[in-house]
């Protein structure tokens, strides 16, 4: 066709985000990307703040207008990962605009291409499928000569609320917990409040209820900081605070955009169970997020904690993609494994 030119999709490699970030032109940015975990302002302050010992490898194929990016890190001996760690609720290839499934397996044969000059091996999680994410993955580097190998890894518990309001969404939850949050309630024990804005006050009672909670040592409690002063710049902050005799006991760090919440932390102090103040504050954020924010969609992360289907309906699986490169030496002993282990499960 005169007039028209076809370019060939062409992949590069940064090896820093400043380099990345120029030449991504904003394709990943708040404006142009819908999901937190696929921002280059997620990105960035993770692997800084969290991951900075693993030097960052970011793969970026192009097709004309249209991009496609692979954030990954090195783990060890050429064996790289998905930069990525447990505050991803997924880890997927993040593209610079919508485009047509048969674009994105372009761009991602393309992305497998550029990676098995840089890298022998990848292991990429926690990857959803509900967008076809693991399943182009798989199809596309498995295309490009990648041995592939995909498992379930993981579980995400959600609730789509498909214009319901708390109170219509509250008559479906369990006897136990809808009793419970009324017989607490009426005691008038426990005071809760949801805040918007950030306060270093505030964070203070977060830090210091999640310092006497049941759950281990935060792994980087400075990225959660700068995440929460971040959201909250952006409006999309939703920190809940229970209190008792002004005493901070119960916390929880949700975000709300785009007509989801993200459920990110809570904690409780363990000294105060009695008075079941974890429920009541998830009772009302969940109250907020329905009613004030009109949400579409609740996502608690990943993990199978059973207190979770108690509060959400559904449940989706996060995958783990391990990727190995055939005519690398070092690979050879992994691909025997896996071919054993697949002709086991076939005999099973």
């Amino acid at each position: 066709m005169s007039g028209v030119t076809y370019l060939p999709v062409k992949g590069e490699y940064h090896d820093n985000f400043l380099t990345a970030q120029a030449a991504a032109r904003g394709a990943l940015d708040r404006d142009r990307q819908a999901c937190l975990f696929d921002r280059l302002d997620w990105i960035d302050p993770l692997h800084r703040m969290a991951l900075r010992k693993k030097p960052p490898l970011l793969l970026r194929a192009l097709d004309g207008e249209t991009e496609a990016w692979l954030p990954l890190m090195r783990q060890a001996n050429n064996h790289h990962v998905a930069l990525a760690n447990w505050y991803n609720f997924t880890w997927r290839p993040i593209y610079g605009d919508s485009c047509a499934e048969i674009t994105r397996l372009s761009l991602l044969r393309q992305l497998a291409l550029t990676a098995r000059q840089r890298t022998r091996r990848l292991t990429l999680a926690p990857v959803p499928d509900e967008d076809g994410s693991a399943s182009q993955i798989a199809t596309a580097f498995s295309s490009a000569g990648w041995i592939v190998d995909r498992t379930e890894c993981d579980e995400n518990h959600y609730i789509r609320l498909n214009g319901r309001s708390f109170d219509e969404y509250w008559d479906s939850r369990p006897g136990q917990l809808k009793n419970t949050v009324k017989r607490k309630g009426k005691k008038n024990i426990v005071s809760t409040r949801v805040e918007t804005e950030f306060s270093t006050q505030s964070w203070s009672d977060y830090e210091r209820i999640y310092a006497r909670s049941w759950k281990p040592h935060e792994g980087s409690p400075e990225f959660l900081k700068q995440l929460a002063q971040q959201e909250s710049l952006a409006g999309t902050l939703r920190l809940g605070l229970a209190y008792i005799d002004c005493k901070p006991v119960a916390a929880q760090f949700w975000t709300v955009e785009n007509g989801i919440a993200l459920i990110h932390k809570l904690a409780h102090d363990e000294r105060h169970l009695d008075a079941s103040p974890g429920t009541l504050l998830s009772a009302a954020l969940f109250q907020h997020v329905i009613d004030i924010d009109k949400v579409d969609e609740i996502d608690f992360g990943t993990g199978s904690d059973a207190y979770k289907r108690d509060w959400m309906e559904s449940v989706r699986p996060r995958f783990r993609l391990d990727m190995f490169w055939p005519n690398h030496v070092a690979n050879w002993p992994l691909i025997a494994r896996l071919h054993l282990r697949h002709m086991r499960r076939k005999a099973a």
